[in-house]
């Protein structure tokens, strides 16, 4: 019998049998935006979300220095209480996070689904980023509200991400750590985690990508043993914006790994 993961693992289970699936939110985002994916996924195993350091409440800190370190040894910790291989799908931030753990630490990975993102943003500044995120209201006092700032699909992710209170929406975490993460991203690649992955990936890429051209379909070529679906016209929350195809492409790969690594 199962044990449940505990909770200062930062994974919430969320129902299913079978292999463990570990969802691994984007940048500024968090385990409860993966709501309307879990239905299908719960078919398709034992599906937990994971909440990463510095978007785990408004005043949840973080006692280590930010950068892509201290994620991974954060998610590795967490994915190494399930007692078994698991399959990691990220978005964005996520699947950076993920294929790094993969690379580090392989006996705890299974396969990866990773959504657009890509392994090297040099050059690319959070400069023209910083003022919009530093503008954001610390709380939102409708859902309109948000919907006003962010659109119709990004605004229900945000919705689901921050923190509800008796007014409002509030950030559920401080936009200078976003920034500094972001920031990273810009001073050094990550070609050779991705080159150190010997696992199956899935790479989704949007028609409206956030990462460099390219990039993602580089990673196929060079990877181990990739898989690369370029969706049209979906922005970068595929599984929000273009749900049927982000849901048939991650079945259609889940289907194709064995039943136990």
């Amino acid at each position: 019998m199962q044990s449940p993961a505990p909770q200062e693992a930062h994974l919430t289970e969320r129902g299913g049998i079978g292999r463990p699936l570990v969802l691994v939110h984007g940048l500024m985002g968090r385990g409860s935006t993966w709501t309307r994916q879990l239905p299908w996924l719960t078919a398709l195993g034992r599906v937990f979300t994971y909440d990463a350091p510095w978007h785990r409440g408004r005043d949840a800190d973080d006692p280590e220095p930010i950068g892509t370190g201290r994620f991974v040894a954060d998610l590795g910790a967490a994915v190494a209480t399930l007692g078994e291989p698991a399959v990691l799908i990220g978005h964005s931030m996520g699947g950076l996070h993920s294929w790094c753990l993969a690379a580090s630490r392989p006996e705890l990975v299974a396969a990866l689904v990773v959504e657009d993102m890509a392994p090297d943003f040099r050059g690319r500044t959070t400069g023209p980023w910083e003022p919009w995120v530093h503008a954001l209201p610390i709380e939102f006092g409708s859902a309109q509200a948000v919907y006003d700032e962010f659109g119709p699909v990004a605004g229900q992710y945000f919705l689901e991400a921050f923190d509800r209170t008796a007014t409002g929406w509030r950030l559920h975490g401080r936009p200078q750590a976003w920034i500094e993460i972001a920031a990273e991203w810009g001073t050094r690649d990550y070609w050779s985690e991705w080159r150190s992955v010997r696992v199956p990936t899935l790479l989704l890429e949007a028609g409206n990508s956030v990462t460099p051209p390219g990039q993602m379909r580089e990673m196929q070529k060079t990877g181990h043993q990739a898989t690369y679906v370029h969706v049209p016209g979906a922005g970068h929350l595929i599984h929000d914006d273009a749900p049927q195809i982000y849901r048939q492409a991650v079945e259609n790969f889940l289907a194709t790994l064995p039943e136990h690594a």
